[in-house]
């Protein structure tokens, strides 16, 4: 496996860094090296939040992603900050339900989701980081599917057991778009 630099990104409260944390565990499941990497302001909840994730085959020299492979962006101040740094050919995964600015880069895919929507919809609210979570799964296969579930087992809190099965239907709502 080639290098994988992810950012998460978005306000505080979105559930940012689970997502990168659920991704990363995933890498460690497989035995893969791997960083995690949260950032976020003093306000927490309504602040800023972003999470630098990378997985690897070999050491990992910096934890700090300043050039993505993919960017995962929960909201419209992460997207225009982050949007210029994704790498040429690299992919962007958007909220779209949150985000409805076009974008200029031609040499990036992006994937619109309209994740907080879909969650709400579904009876997932709150669950928009793991419907994000699901398409940059369906999008880059990171890991297989088996492993993107004992992720998920290991990082959901055994004190909010419910969670579990919510967590799985949003990451499968994500990667069926």
């Amino acid at each position: 496996m080639k290098d994988l630099n992810i950012l998460f990104a978005g306000f505080g409260g979105q559930g940012v860094l689970f997502a990168g944390k659920v991704t990363a565990y995933a890498g460690l499941i497989e035995g893969k090296e791997l960083s995690w990497l949260p950032s976020y302001g003093p306000e927490m909840r309504g602040g800023t939040a972003n999470c630098s994730v990378c997985i690897s085959d070999q050491p990992i020299g910096s934890p700090l992603v300043t050039a993505p492979h993919a960017l995962v962006a929960m909201n419209l101040p992460s997207l225009e900050k982050f949007i210029d740094a994704v790498q040429p050919g690299g992919l962007v995964i958007l909220d779209s339900s949150l985000i409805d600015r076009p974008i200029s880069r031609q040499d990036i895919a992006v994937r619109r989701v309209p994740a907080s929507a879909l969650a709400e919809e579904n009876g997932l609210k709150g669950l928009s980081n793991m419907v994000l979570t699901g398409k940059l799964f369906q999008e880059l296969a990171f890991c297989p599917a088996e492993t993107l579930d004992q992720a998920i087992q290991a990082c959901v809190s055994a004190r909010r057991p419910e969670m579990l099965e919510l967590n799985r239907r949003a990451v499968a709502l994500g990667a069926a778009q």
